[in-house]
Parts: C-alpha cells; sequence; structure tokens
C-alpha cells in the first residue's frame, strides 16, 4: 500500500515554488541554487489561475509548460497544485456571486486569498474545468508524484448561495421539518419553523451576539458542518478531475493542523495522503507542535504523512516575527519526521519581493545567492536526507496510548451556553497529551470511529457530545479489559447537541459508576483542592459535584459546600477500569496520574530520557528507528540501552554506551527488532 501511494526513493525535500513571480535567467539560478542546497521536490502553479484563465474562454499554459520542462531536465520531482485557491479578477467581475459574505453579512469585493463562496455554481465549475485541463495536459510527465487541491482551504461564507445550498444539507438531513425542529429544540423561545424557507443562516444578523456565543446551539453546530462540508466538496469535485485523468498519481491538499472550521477526520477519508502546514507560534511548545503532528498522522488511519510546509527562518504574520535560532529549522523537521512525516517541504523556495508574504523566510533571501545563514542550514539537512535515502520510508509509529478528539465536540463544547468562558476543548486535549509527552509515551489522537481494540488506554477529555454508538463502543473496550479515562463535562449531550436527560454523564454513567448532580465554574484566579496519594493538587475551571454509584473515590474536595465529595473516581467495569477526573489540575498531576494509569494498564516501551529530550520510535518488521531530539539549551547525555547506528552520523553504540546531544541537536538510531 505504501509503494503505491508515495512514489519517492527517499524523504522528499523542498518546497513550495512560484517562478511565474520571476524571469526565466531567475529560474536557471534558482536550479543551480536546488542543486547545492539538495533539493528534490517543488510545489509548482499553487496560485497561478489568474495567469493560467486571464479570460473566461481563454487558457494560456506556455509559461507554466516552460517551468514543468525546466523542473524535469533538473531532475526535480514536482507536486502539482491545481491553482485554485484564489479566483481571478475576472471572475469576480462578471459573477459577482462567487464572492463570500462575511459572518456579520458584508459582502465581499474582489481581493484577499480565501474569497470564493464554497456552494457557487461559478466558482465550482470554473475549478473543476481548470483542474482537469492542468491534468490533461501534464498526465503524461513522469515526475508528478502529487497533485495538490487548491491551498489551505479554510473560512466560511453566509451568502445567498449558502443559504440555499444550507437548507438543501437539511433535508438531505432530516427529512421532514418536524424532525429539524425536534432536533434543533425549536420550541424554545417559539422558534418553530412551518417551511423550509423559513431557515436562515445563523450569523450575527439571526442567532449570534458574537463569533462564538449563539442563541441556539443546534443551528449553529449544523451550520459548522455543513460549511466543512461544502468546502470538501469543492476538493472533492478536483480530486475526481485529475483522478480520471491520472488514477495513479496520490491527491492531496494542505491542512492547518487544529484548524477549527474544518472537521479534518471527515476530509483525509478523501485524501490518498495526508498533508499540512506546520506553522507554530514563538511561544508553543515541543508538546504543542507534536500533537499538531500526531493530529495529522491520525487522521490518515495508516496513510503516508507529508509536512508540506514550515518557514526556513520566520513566518511574517505574528505579532513578533522571531527568527528560528540556528538548529530550530532542523530540530523541527526531524520532530516532523520522528512523528510519522515522510516529507520535509517549506514555503517558500525564494522569497517573494511584494505583498504580505515578502518578509516570510525563503530558501533563497532577497539576497539572491546561497551565502546565507539559512540556506547553509537547509543545505546541511538536504544532504543529510539524501545521505538517509530511503532508510525511514514506510515506517509507522505504534503506540498503546491514544486520545480521542471530535470537531463535533470541538464546536459544541464552545458554543455551549455555559458553565464556563474558560472552557476550550483544545486545551484540555493538550493537557493529557502534554503529560504524555514529557514521559516519552507514544499516542495515538484518534476519532470517535475508531476501533478502541487496539489499546490498553484511551482517554477523551471532556468528552461532551456523546454520538450514537460511542458509549457502546467505549462500554465494550473497558468491559474487555482497557482502561477509560474522561473528565468534567462529559456525557452531556446527543449528536444534536441536546441534553441527555436523566442525569450526566448520560450514556456514560453505567461504565463510570458514577452521577454528576452539579458543576461549579470557577472564576479565573480561584481555586479548590484535593489530595491524592500524599500530595495536595489545585482544582480549577469546573469542579463536579457527584455521587459514587459503584465507582470508587480516590480523592476529595476540600473547601466550600462540596468539600468531601468526589474528585477523583475509579470504577470497575467487567474486565477494566474506567477513571472520572471531575475537575482540572496541574501538569504535576496530570503526570503522576496517567503515569499511574500506564503502569496498571501494563504499557511498556516508554523511552527514559532527561527531561526536555524528545524520542519518539518508527519501526518496520525488521528495525526500529527511535529518534532523540534535544530541545533544550543544555547538552543531554543519554545511556543506550541496545546496540545501534546512528544515522545521522554513523557512529555505533553498544548497550551501557552514553550519546551527548548538544543544545537543538537529534539522533536516529537503527536498532534490529531481532536483538
Amino acid at each position: 500500500m505504501y509503494e503505491k501511494i508515495w512514489k519517492h526513493s527517499k524523504i522528499a525535500f523542498g518546497g513550495d515554488y512560484n517562478p511565474e513571480q520571476w524571469d526565466e535567467d531567475t529560474w536557471k539560478e534558482d536550479m543551480r541554487l536546488f542543486k547545492l542546497a539538495h533539493v528534490d521536490t517543488v510545489t509548482l502553479n499553487v496560485f497561478s489561475w489568474a495567469s493560467l484563465q486571464p479570460a473566461e474562454d481563454e487558457y494560456s499554459f506556455e509559461k507554466l509548460d516552460r517551468i514543468m520542462e525546466m523542473v524535469r531536465e533538473n531532475g526535480l520531482k514536482v507536486v502539482l497544485a491545481t491553482s485554485t485557491g484564489a479566483h481571478p479578477a475576472w471572475m469576480a467581475r462578471k459573477y459577482p456571486e462567487i464572492l463570500r459574505t462575511e459572518f456579520n453579512g458584508m459582502k465581499r469585493k474582489f481581493g484577499g486569498r480565501h474569497n470564493s463562496c464554497p456552494n457557487s455554481p461559478i466558482y465550482r465549475k470554473y475549478s473543476v474545468r481548470l483542474a482537469k485541463k492542468l491534468a490533461e495536459r501534464y498526465k503524461d510527465y513522469d515526475n508528478i508524484i502529487a497533485w495538490h487541491i487548491s491551498n489551505e482551504y479554510g473560512g466560511e461564507c453566509y451568502c445567498e448561495n449558502c443559504e440555499k445550498a444550507f437548507r438543501v444539507w437539511l433535508k438531505e438531513k432530516y427529512k421532514t421539518i418536524d424532525e429539524l425542529n425536534r432536533a434543533w429544540n425549536t420550541a424554545f423561545w417559539g422558534h418553530t419553523f412551518y417551511d423550509w424557507e423559513d431557515v436562515v443562516l445563523p450569523n450575527l444578523l439571526s442567532e449570534h451576539f458574537e463569533t462564538e456565543r449563539t442563541m441556539f446551539q443546534g443551528i449553529s453546530l449544523d451550520y459548522r458542518r455543513f460549511n466543512s462540508d461544502s468546502i470538501l466538496e469543492c476538493y472533492k469535485l478536483e480530486y475526481e478531475a485529475v483522478k480520471a485523468q491520472t488514477p495513479d498519481i496520490p491527491v492531496t491538499t494542505n491542512l492547518m493542523g487544529f484548524y477549527k472550521p474544518l472537521d479534518y477526520q471527515k476530509w483525509a477519508k478523501y485524501m490518498d495522503m495526508v498533508s499540512w502546514d506546520n506553522y507554530p507560534a514563538n511561544e508553543d511548545t515541543p508538546a504543542q507542535i507534536a500533537m499538531s503532528h500526531e493530529l495529522m498522522r491520525g487522521i490518515g488511519q495508516g496513510k503516508p504523512f507529508l509536512l508540506m510546509e514550515q518557514t526556513p527562518s520566520v513566518t511574517n504574520w505574528l505579532p513578533y516575527n522571531a527568527l528560528k535560532r540556528p538548529g530550530v529549522m532542523r530540530l523541527w523537521s526531524y520532530q516532523a519526521v520522528a512523528h510519522g512525516a515522510d516529507s520535509v517541504m517549506f514555503f517558500q523556495m525564494r522569497r517573494s519581493i511584494g505583498a504580505c508574504e515578502k518578509y516570510h523566510g525563503a530558501l533563497i533571501d532577497h539576497a539572491g545567492h546561497e551565502n546565507t545563514r539559512v540556506f547553509r542550514e537547509m543545505s546541511e539537512l538536504g544532504k543529510e536526507l539524501s545521505l538517509l535515502g530511503e532508510k525511514i520510508l514506510g515506517t509507522r509509529m505504534k503506540s498503546d496510548v491514544a486520545i480521542m478528539f471530535d470537531w463535533d465536540n470541538w464546536w459544541s463544547i464552545e458554543y455551549s451556553a455555559g458553565p464556563s468562558c474558560l472552557l476550550k476543548y483544545r486545551d484540555e486535549i493538550q493537557n493529557y497529551y502534554t503529560a504524555l509527552f514529557e514521559q516519552n509515551v507514544a499516542t495515538d489522537i484518534i476519532s470517535c470511529e475508531e476501533d478502541l481494540s487496539q489499546y490498553r488506554v484511551v482517554i477523551a477529555p471532556i468528552l461532551y457530545m456523546v454520538k450514537p454508538g460511542v458509549d457502546e463502543k467505549i462500554r465494550q473496550f473497558v468491559a474487555n479489559g482497557g482502561v477509560f479515562i474522561t473528565t468534567f463535562f462529559s456525557g452531556y449531550v446527543d449528536e444534536h447537541d441536546l441534553v441527555t436527560v436523566g442525569g450526566y454523564p448520560g450514556k456514560l454513567r453505567d461504565v463510570l459508576g458514577i452521577w454528576v448532580e452539579e458543576s461549579d465554574a470557577l472564576p479565573k484566579d480561584s481555586r479548590n483542592h484535593f489530595t491524592w496519594e500524599g500530595k495536595q493538587y489545585e482544582a480549577t475551571l469546573l469542579c463536579d459535584l457527584l455521587h459514587e454509584e459503584g465507582a470508587k473515590a480516590l480523592s476529595t474536595y476540600e473547601e466550600d459546600f462540596y468539600a468531601g465529595m468526589p474528585a477523583l473516581t475509579k470504577n470497575i467495569f467487567g474486565k477494566g477500569s474506567a477513571y472520572y477526573v471531575a475537575t482540572r489540575s496541574t501538569q504535576e498531576f496530570y503526570q503522576r496520574f496517567l503515569s499511574r494509569v500506564l503502569d496498571e494498564a501494563g504499557v511498556t516501551g516508554r523511552l527514559d530520557l532527561p527531561q526536555g529530550v524528545e524520542g519518539t520510535v518508527r519501526e518496520n518488521e525488521k528495525y526500529r528507528f527511535v529518534f532523540l531530539l534535544n530541545h533544550t539549551k543544555d547538552e543531554k547525555e543519554i545511556m543506550i540501552e541496545r546496540a545501534c547506528t546512528d544515522l545521522l552520523t554513523g557512529e555505533n553504540f553498544d548497550k551501557g554506551d552514553v550519546i551527548s546531544l548538544q543544545e537543538t541537536k537529534v539522533a536516529i538510531l537503527k536498532e534490529e527488532r531481532n536483538v
């Protein structure tokens, strides 16, 4: 399966190249510089729609032909984009209905990037036509290794096209207006709909009083689903157009990690390979970056996973655009590979001279030559990846531990009318992931649809929405011997955001062995406390007031009128156990608690490393590849546990030897699995 999908002999190295912005003499110089930097792959044609189709019935491929020939002659592989991420100006002038309407009802004019209504028949017609023409023209190029549909799909639209399409989507989902009224609980505030035409879009003109605060959560939740599906349909139409001409070339589009508007777990089903663009904020921790890689790897469910973009040095849209310090570009590149990526690619190859990304980093800076720090660092990385060759390709990560993440939960939790403005779904996912990351525990991030039987421990922070069948899946997992962990504000609603009556946590009540009566939302600086295994910890954000129904209280609150009520419980259910963490606490608690649970569940293989050194394992049938990454500013020494070879230095180690990692340095240790 792997070889059929990703036709590359090594970890791809290169990135977005925009030669249409330059004269042809510059192209020739770029080819020389690419060779110096060991670049082997370029992404072409990302934003060329305006030049490829200068008028409604006019297409011009001559310049792209010359570009394609030049890169082929220079031995470069191509990720070929369909160029539909920004429509041309003539289209907006002739067909203004293609333009988006903002959340506040403002109609856009031509400009920006994500400005095409996903439900516009005109946009869909011409984007698909362009994709088809590109596939027909370049289908015989043997150096095209992937199709890149559009670019960083995103945003939302609230125009008349979308309102009409939303009604159609709702009819297909609910069939009758009575079922729609039931699912949205429109008896509240007399919102009953008598006809499909009564349904309007939920925005600032109707149901919202700000972006994340809505008076009807069910309506706004369905619009989020609809918007994600609408944009996905645009992708699928182009996918089908290029697949019809080039069935053996894999198709992808560049995702954006934890991007809230689009349900990437659904999107990944229609992608031959998952790819994403990694642009951390200056303050992001290694655990935050790693968790995004984990999500992107997880949604692919075994498909090749590509790092499609990152900056070589500096982004240009942060409040403070700090440079990547020496060694960090290499470190973060290998971190992507350590978490499963089969490419290391960048935006951009040559720095633009105008518009909003002219100060975004590039392999070739405005200086135009190879005598820069960034070029030297990238050249060294390119050389290393060439020497690694195909050794790591096709290897995969394995884990006994999974964290459940779900876009519907994300949307519904943060649309919820209470209990706290501080409650953010991703924060709770990060709390648990970071505790595992700091202990170098291999962790999958999975959807609610995944088979749980392959794991020993499954963690579902704030499983607020329990979709049909999910409770039974959890129940069977625990009954068969698994360990399940969930938290406060879980089991409250069904897939329509309607409360499951009879007591929280609803359908999870039996497996958890508890009943939650109330939940106390603490202001930002307020604290309760609980003591577990001889140490006191903070209780913040929410404190569930719960009663045991078979579960055992492992700790209780120590202040306020609910002092003595359980803060942490464990329930034996069948052959397994289920934990309920009734409040938010500290990283120290999460690490100690999860360490204890992992021991109980028999999770082995955790890498014992110095603090600040990240460790992961990729493997195939014959070898294990242990990645060691030093995220600190200090030298770290690690004792070797098995005979191995560092693929980056060629140095051999025996069991008991010590390897030293300087600041930002990386080791990739190859071990035989049979030893």
